[in-house]
């Protein structure tokens, strides 16, 4: 059925196929219209051949008025309606010209009856018949162009919606590349040139993972941890390994898709407002679980005792809180959750459940 549907809206976009099929289609289902009634009647065999020359008079004569109607399109519609029904009319008096003149040369054997008028006969009826042609041209391309504004409308705002969370996914702390180079430097200058041989390769590794991995795209969870990992081990000379780092996953989560480096920016803020004002060991705990049909993730810090409501921090200290929710709403739109609560004893817990989803569902 969807292949169906596929084919259906390609031949919808070749609107010159799609025209000459309707075209072919209509005239066809009009001459069956016209032999089923013949057969009510008592007509001779040849009868069937007027009836034939007749609907492909009426398809000969109304091809024209295609390629006419394409250069009154632009007109003001009032005038656009009047021109087409007059269009329809000529149209009509010249096939019931024809068809009658058919119709008394063939089926009549050229007898003609006293009224010059005879060439006009059903003139009205066929009228009716081009005007219903009409009506559905300008339908069926009023409708083709409705289709394509929104497909164009659509088209653009995927590619906004796209630009967005590039932007988000690329707005990596500079503080970040400044405080590591500063670190590796540091390492230099004391002569300490395995410890920075260690961290740029790790900043490599995890800078070439930032930009490998589509932020529209999602990566397992699995591998996404291995991202934070070498992020945290940088972090971690920093601070003279006093940064201890507990990892809690879950096993059929590891597999669950995420948005790529969502849980960086989370990291990089305990870090910053806690970790880095904690005297001792500074703590992260990185937890997944499957509830449900979701997945939820939980990040949490040591850091100082909270006085305020956590939520208040998105105000506060902005851009990493901030710029991981809009992230979450652009690919998940309502059917997430972005939470932020007091952790037990001291320190911040993030919490972030987004439907689960695997490369086997996806």
């Amino acid at each position: 059925m969807k292949h169906l549907l596929n084919q259906w809206q390609m031949l919808m976009e070749n609107r010159n196929r799609f025209f000459w099929l309707l075209q072919a289609g209509g005239w066809i289902g009009y001459a069956l219209v016209n032999y089923i009634g013949s057969l009510m009647h008592e007509m001779r065999d040849i009868y069937t051949l007027i009836i034939i020359l007749g609907a492909y008079a009426g398809f000969l004569l109304t091809v024209p008025l295609r390629y006419f109607y394409r250069r009154i399109w632009e007109m003001a519609p009032p005038l656009m309606v009047l021109i087409a029904i007059v269009a329809s009319y000529v149209i009509s008096v010249l096939w019931a010209i024809i068809d009658n003149a058919t119709y008394w040369e063939i089926y009549k054997f050229g007898f003609r009856p006293d009224s010059p008028f005879f060439y006009l006969k059903n003139s009205l009826a066929k009228f009716y018949i081009i005007l219903s042609w009409s009506g559905l041209y300008f339908g069926i391309k009023y409708y083709q162009m409705l289709q394509e504004e929104k497909q164009k409308a659509l088209l653009a705002s995927s590619m906004a919606h796209q630009a967005q969370l590039k932007m988000l996914r690329y707005q990596l702390n500079p503080h970040f590349l400044f405080n590591t180079l500063n670190a590796i430097s540091t390492l230099i200058l004391i002569k300490d040139s395995d410890k920075a041989n260690k961290m740029v390769n790790k900043l490599s590794r995890f800078l070439r993972f930032s930009l490998d991995n589509d932020p529209i795209k999602k990566v397992p969870l699995e591998k996404e941890i291995d991202a934070l990992l070498l992020y945290l081990d940088i972090e971690k000379v920093r601070f003279d390994e006093q940064l201890e780092v507990t990892i809690n996953l879950e096993e059929e989560t590891k597999q669950a898709l995420v948005p790529s480096l969502i849980c960086q920016p989370l990291i990089e803020n305990s870090i910053k407002y806690a970790i880095a004002q904690v005297e001792g060991v500074g703590k992260i705990s990185i937890q997944s679980k499957k509830v449900n049909d979701d997945l939820e993730i939980t990040i949490c810090d040591n850091g100082p005792q909270l006085e305020s409501d956590p939520n208040k921090l998105f105000r506060k200290e902005g851009v990493g809180l901030n710029n991981t929710q809009q992230r979450l709403q652009s690919l998940y739109g309502k059917h997430f959750i972005f939470n932020m609560s007091k952790n037990e004893g001291s320190g911040l817990c993030v919490t972030i459940v987004i439907p689960f989803e695997t490369l086997e569902k996806v």
